[in-house]
């Protein structure tokens, strides 16, 4: 039975489920930055995936990085499954931005997260709602 690992519930607002994946969203307002974390049991890297999940995962990364461009208008998108932190797959993909606090460099470690606050959480989740209808 699937679970999804404590430290990902605990820094992220949970969007939903895709056919594979788990969507959340992580609790830092400077970046857009949605994972997603496929919902299979003890899997720590992509080729542990069958197959058709690996194609689905593909296919669910593409097109959540392609209406994430669309909603934020991004200089680029970053997508990334590093897992030192967190052993169970999941992909990062963050909407960049020329001039943001990191830029050029990676998101990590920069700077202590900025959590939304409600009103903030609401709005980018009605701005989100399209497009995880799609990947529904």
């Amino acid at each position: 039975m699937f679970q999804l690992h404590e430290r990902l519930a605990a820094d992220t607002h949970n969007l939903g489920r895709s056919r594979l994946c788990e969507i959340l969203l992580m609790n830092d307002r400077t970046w857009p930055w949605i994972i997603l974390v496929p919902a299979v049991q003890g899997i720590r890297e992509i080729y542990e995936l069958d197959r058709e999940q690996q194609v689905r995962l593909l296919e669910e990364s593409s097109a959540l990085s392609q209406g994430m461009m669309e909603i934020f208008g991004g200089d680029k998108m970053n997508v990334a499954a590093l897992g030192n932190m967190v052993p169970q797959l999941h992909l990062h993909h963050i909407v960049r931005f020329e001039g943001d606090p990191a830029w050029p460099g990676p998101v990590w470690g920069k700077q202590p997260p900025v959590p939304y606050e409600d009103g903030e959480l609401e709005q980018i989740k009605a701005k989100l709602k399209p497009l995880l209808q799609q990947l529904a």
